[in-house]
């Protein structure tokens, strides 16, 4: 198989699940308003997706944040005042960028409380976005409340897929880090298996 770049891979990468966040977000919006319209409580997975794409390649997040609120309300049918405080209230979520530098990058990978943090910084801070958005659109004051509670199961399904993802080699770590770790283990094994011959 040829050898891509790094850029060529972070481009693959990013547009699957780019794809992925579109499809599930709209499959379990269309499921949320078309059938099971009286319930209160929505899942989504945007703030998940955003979570793994913010620890494999930092901001490029927002693709995920921004197109999950895109996919949302395009199959709720969604107007464009509230197209507007999804997608760009979403990118809010990427406040959580700024625990990489404290407690950093590998910290939240592997500590279990370190992961819960970032998730729920990522929540908030979509949560606070899309109520920022709304006030500016002529937005009430309280709707952060209905943002908080509405949305309350999408924290707790991000969470548990988060800690899912960190169970499985290389989902939820800093790509350029894993591909130096797979090269250094490759160029290892490579090693091994010359000198055992």
């Amino acid at each position: 198989m040829k050898n891509i770049s790094f850029n060529q891979y972070r481009f693959i990468d990013l547009t699957i699940l780019a794809v992925v966040t579109a499809v599930f977000e709209a499959i379990t919006a269309y499921a949320a308003t078309k059938w099971f319209p009286g319930e209160l409580y929505a899942v989504s997975p945007t703030i998940a997706m955003a979570c793994i794409v913010m620890m494999r390649w930092n901001g490029f997040a927002a693709i995920n944040a921004a197109l999950g609120g895109m996919s949302f309300c395009l199959a709720s049918g969604a107007t464009e005042k509230q197209i507007l405080i999804y997608v760009v209230g979403n990118c809010f979520a990427l406040l959580a960028l700024l625990l990489f530098k404290l407690p950093g990058k590998n910290k939240i990978k592997d500590r279990f409380y370190f992961t819960l943090l970032f998730v729920l910084t990522a929540y908030i801070g979509a949560q606070i976005g899309r109520w920022l958005v709304g006030l500016a659109c002529g937005g009430a004051a309280d709707s952060i409340i209905m943002f908080l509670t509405t949305d309350m199961l999408s924290l707790l399904f991000s969470v548990v897929i988060v800690l899912i993802s960190r169970k499985a080699d290389g989902l939820f770590e800093d790509q350029k880090s894993y591909l130096i770790r797979m090269d250094k283990a490759k160029k290892k094994k490579e090693a091994e298996d010359y000198y055992g011959q």
